[in-house]
């Protein structure tokens, strides 16, 4: 009988690579996707080959899992990004790596997306000195978002940020280890994202 893992170990096992959904976990040898790398279930080396539309869902669902977002924001961000200049995809990859709980899990604030939404929603977080209790926020250059002038916020923060020290922070944020802040320097271009998605797929299923 297959060993158990939790429901985020089987996505990432699903899609054959990491989606980095439990954190700091996932980099280390006790991710599901490093122990076995063969998708969930008793008989899942009889599995048949993917079509066409089966290759472009998993891509969708893949995004949606990464960004730990709901089939509805989806399609209001697919929107969005159809109405502006430029190419589809890099503009929804985009407006998604803005998301305020993807900035604070990039900024080492949270060990997850999961966990950066949490810390949102019970009000820990602040952008240009304002509490910010809405994970869906986008940022937009020369926002600052810190932790609550608070002992608790500041030191669940600056344990979190401790544990992940040796993370890298992207290019277009900036990390002040000092003010215990993240300043936005510049928006996110497709190079600066790490999802490992082919967003092309994406569209050409919801332009369908």
């Amino acid at each position: 009988m297959a060993r158990y893992v939790g429901p985020q170990c089987r996505l990432c096992r699903r899609e054959g690579e990491k989606l980095f959904l439990k954190g700091i976990r996932c980099e280390t040898a006790k991710c599901a996707i490093t122990k076995r790398k063969y998708p969930p279930g008793q008989f899942s080396w009889g599995r048949g080959k993917l079509s066409k539309y089966g290759i472009q869902f998993r891509e969708k669902q893949k995004m949606k899992r990464f960004y730990g977002i709901l089939e509805k924001q989806f399609r209001n961000y697919f929107r969005k990004a159809e109405k502006q200049k430029g190419n589809t995809g890099d503009n929804l990859l985009i407006m998604l790596e803005r998301r305020l709980d993807n900035v604070v899990h990039l900024l080492s604030f949270a060990h997850s997306r999961k966990s950066a939404r949490q810390l949102i929603l019970h009000g820990h977080i602040t952008v240009n000195d304002k509490k910010v209790d809405i994970p869906s926020l986008l940022v937009r250059v020369g926002d600052v978002i810190k932790s609550k002038n608070r002992e608790k916020s500041r030191k669940f923060i600056q344990d979190n940020v401790e544990s992940l020290k040796s993370k890298k922070i992207p290019s277009w944020l900036e990390f002040r280890q000092d003010a215990l802040e993240g300043v936005v320097k510049q928006l996110p271009t497709r190079d600066d994202i790490s999802a490992s998605v082919q967003e092309q797929l994406i569209i050409e299923l919801c332009s369908k």
